[in-house]
């Protein structure tokens, strides 16, 4: 059997499909606090509106980033990569 190139070992993965969530705050709530909740609820997280936004890769953090809107969409403008350091604007 052949050996295969990096370049095309890399080319085999570069097509699979990853789970890409953008984490804004979290917090943490009773069972009895949940079943209260209701439309018109406000949810204060644990995170600064003018904190960087957590950009996960399959559940393991990559990135940092803000909270941008593209027309009517929702985005993250990446503003520093896990274990590099900050990105100049």
């Amino acid at each position: 059997m052949p050996a295969l190139t990096e370049e095309k070992t890399l080319d085999i993965v570069l097509d699979v499909k990853v789970k890409v969530t953008v984490q804004l705050g979290s917090c943490q709530l009773s069972m009895r606090e949940v079943l209260d909740l209701s439309p018109g609820a406000v949810i204060q997280l644990n995170q600064h509106a003018s904190d960087p936004v957590g950009l996960y890769v399959n559940d393991k953090l990559v990135a940092y980033g803000d909270v941008v809107v593209v027309e009517d969409n929702f985005g993250i403008k990446i503003t520093e990569l896990v274990g590099s350091e900050p990105l100049k604007s």
